[in-house]
């Protein structure tokens, strides 16, 4: 089904993949659309180092009051570009009292004072918002969630932390090495039943592992693009962050133009294709013709196989997710998968369509035609859909759609992520739920094994889980079954957005006052680099990637996004629970070392290796082998700083927006070389001297000593590579907060 080719080609006339031609691979790359489109944004000039400017911006319930109280205390005059805040993320206000309507409430006062666009709760999920009011062909969008991807309408998007978006606020840029272009070349089209996940889960399972699309920018061509819908394209493409590209962009077509021509924005459109020679780093081939119905199981998108080949062989597969759930979490669970295998098939316990990827009006349309005339049943199984908009919700209403589901038993909900990130139908203890929607990772939907509940989740396509609700429960794939989708195409209106969404870009009036709630916070105070640098190790963690749900769990600790210091209480709660309490004690200690009171144990550690506590900071590092996949969530980071944090070291970070959290953090990211062993324990101590001269001077590398518990000093050899002079500068002020501040 996938096929990839780690070696360059060339695509001629759009049409034909070469491996030679009359142009230089640095010449033929500008002629790609993803270079046509970043070379358009990018102030600095052509270059290996691009500074882009983004065309418009979006934020959810979890980011945007971190991103707004940060922008103000940099300097915030108004909102420059279209910004729009939706509520889709806390929109459940479940936790907490009145906390979660407080950051709406904040977040609508934001938009009137500086000019922005404020989307309320149920309305939309943030990026069917951006496809339906932002998106434009040849435009850049940046967005505080790692599934900020619109290649399949022409533009890119790019999922980074808050202190990406509070540059732009701030009329500064994104910066980045000029990135390698991967085509992605799709032939064939999908069989009957064959649904956007099933590609998506394809594509993840295909790249991930290997990192053979990381940080790199896919583009979609080839003939198999014409026989996809936008539904379906854009299922695929906002699975592209799972792979951990950078962003995608796919040729644009009549589809793309009649959509564009649908939602009211004909001038959003125009044709994008490659150059007549289009040079590209490496190659990907999907076959849909020979596509399969998919599952990726716990705990991530990449750990998939076809259903066929699971309910070939249940209890095999079934068995090792089991062996994995106690290898990390060890004896506080104890996961019962095998007890879902009868008479040789798997069952399911919840079906769930939702989100930016699953809950699509082909998505519902589809289910709905499964699932006519059937019944979900009244036994263990439920089942629950969220169309992605209320203009997607109203069309369902209108074409019968909504109401065959609900006369299947399925329960419909308002546009709201919930279910992709653990804050709405979670599953019960030891519950197996399918879903159409993006993550899948360990406690994300919303189980905590720390209390000895453990649940689980696949990804399967949303046809997929309509053929399982009508067969009982059983996982089945859809192209086992017989059903002809006749209902109406899609038809948008967006009469419910002209009532309810505020629009106020270019409206900025800064006398309107901000309104806050008791829990909206302002951020601790944040200390600059000093000379030398010593971290005591709070989080020693040998797992292959740590996401940033283990960071900084989702869920219900989201109603805590605008406190950074009750936030900061939940920081690898699910993973590493004593990391807080080592965290507090080691800032505590920096706090005394600051009033010229030096614990004992600091004390020793700084004469082991001839160090003065005067010109040394104290504070906590985390240690992890592949640390960030998931999430653009900034206080996967932030949290870490308000405890004290100084410094990660890691072999490498899982994705480049939870590095550049840490670096807009004042957080030194840290790399150690790949065969250097790291066998040293929560408690030992790290030195690193003359980090602050090393930071300005542009330095990439340093000699550090570890001392152990036992006294003991070894040296260690710590990197530092791929900063900007802004990001050196970031660092040893202390945070992007006070950069700002010292630039005033």
């Amino acid at each position: 089904m996938v096929e990839l080719i780690p070696h360059g080609v060339y695509l001629l006339d759009g049409k034909t993949v070469a491996e030679k031609a009359e142009m230089t691979p640095d010449q033929a790359r500008e002629n790609t659309i993803a270079y046509q489109i970043l070379r358009a944004h990018d102030v600095s000039g052509a270059g290996d180092k691009l500074r882009i400017r983004f065309d418009a911006m979006v934020s959810h319930d979890i980011t945007y009051v971190g991103i707004i109280q940060t922008a103000r205390a940099s300097g915030l005059e108004k909102f420059p570009l279209p910004y729009a805040m939706t509520n889709c993320h806390n929109s459940l206000c479940a936790v907490g009292g009145t906390i979660n309507e407080d950051d709406h409430v904040f977040g609508l006062s934001a938009a009137k004072k500086y000019g922005g666009i404020y989307v309320p709760a149920n309305q939309a999920v943030i990026h069917q918002y951006a496809r339906e009011a932002l998106a434009a062909c040849g435009n850049m969008i940046l967005g505080s969630d790692s599934h900020t991807r619109y290649g399949s309408l022409g533009n890119m998007g790019v999922g980074e932390g808050g202190g990406e978006l509070v540059k732009q606020l701030l009329k500064n840029t994104w910066d980045i090495n000029a990135p390698e272009v991967v085509l992605v070349w799709l032939e064939g089209k999908p069989k009957h039943g064959i649904g956007p996940h099933d590609v998506a889960i394809s594509l993840v399972k295909a790249t991930f592992e290997s990192g053979f699309v990381k940080n790199k920018v896919l583009e979609f061509a080839g003939p198999g693009v014409k026989h996809l819908p936008i539904d379906f394209r854009n299922g695929i493409d906002v699975m592209t962050t799972e792979t951990t590209c950078l962003s995608s962009i796919w040729v644009t077509d009549d589809e793309v133009k009649n959509y564009f021509e649908m939602h009211g924005r004909p001038e959003a459109y125009k044709e994008l294709k490659p150059g007549k020679v289009a040079y590209y780093d490496s190659m990907i081939r999907i076959d849909l013709d020979t596509q399969e119905s998919m599952i990726a199981l716990p705990y991530h998108p990449s750990n998939a196989v076809t259903i066929h080949e699971l309910q070939a062989n249940p209890e095999k597969v079934l068995k090792a997710i089991e062996e994995d759930t106690k290898k990390r979490f060890g004896d506080k669970v104890h996961p019962d998968l095998l007890s879902k295998v009868r008479n040789g098939k798997v069952y399911a316990d919840q079906g769930i369509i939702a989100g930016c990827s699953g809950g699509t009006y082909d998505n519902l349309s589809e289910a709905a035609t499964i699932l006519k005339g059937k019944s979900i049943g009244n036994d263990y199984f439920t089942m629950s859909a969220y169309p992605q908009s209320t203009p997607v919700y109203l069309a369902t209403t209108r074409n019968h759609i909504a109401e065959e589901l609900l006369e299947a038993g399925v329960v419909i909900k308002p546009a709201f992520c919930g279910p992709c990130f653990g804050a709405g139908d979670v599953p019960s203890n030891n519950g197996l739920s399918i879903r159409h929607t993006t993550r899948n990772f360990p406690n994300r939907e919303g189980s905590k094994p720390g209390q000895g509940q453990i649940s689980l989740v696949a990804l399967m396509d949303a046809r997929s889980i309509a053929a399982t609700a009508a067969n009982g429960g059983v996982i089945t794939a859809a192209t086992d079954i017989e059903y002809d989708d006749k209902h109406k195409p899609y038809s948008f209106d967006g009469r419910i957005y002209e009532k309810r969404v505020y629009n106020g870009f270019g409206k900025a009036d800064l006398s309107q006052e901000l309104r806050y709630g008791p829990n909206i916070k302002d951020w601790p105070v944040m200390y600059p680099m000093q000379e030398n640098m010593l971290v005591e190790l709070a989080a020693v963690i040998h797992d292959p990637v740590t996401t940033t749900d283990e960071l900084i769990p989702s869920g219900e600790t989201s109603s805590y996004r605008s406190n950074p210091l009750k936030l900061s209480e939940f920081a690898l709660s699910r993973r590493v629970p004593e990391y807080v309490g080592r965290s507090k004690r080691i800032q505590a200690d920096d706090l005394a070392r600051r009033e010229g009171k030096v614990t004992p144990e600091m004390a020793a550690a700084l004469k082991a290796v001839g160090a003065s506590a005067a010109d040394t900071s104290f504070g906590s590092c985390v240690f992890a082998n592949k640390p960030g996949d998931g999430s653009a969530r900034e206080q996967a980071a932030s949290c870490q700083k308000v405890l004290g944090g100084d410094a990660n070291i890691c072999y490498e970070y899982a994705t480049k927006r939870y590095r550049s959290n840490c670096i807009n953090w004042g957080i030194v990211p840290f790399t150690i070389g790949a065969d250097t062993p790291f066998d040293y324990e929560v408690g030992d101590y790290v030195f690193v001297p003359g980090i602050r001269k090393a930071i300005l001077n542009g330095a990439e590398e340093i000699d550090a000593q570890v001392v152990t518990k036992s006294g003991s000093v070894k040296p260690i050899h710590l990197f530092f590579r791929n900063l900007t002079a802004d990001e050196r500068q970031i660092l040893a002020d202390g945070c992007l907060m006070n950069y700002y501040k010292n630039r005033k």
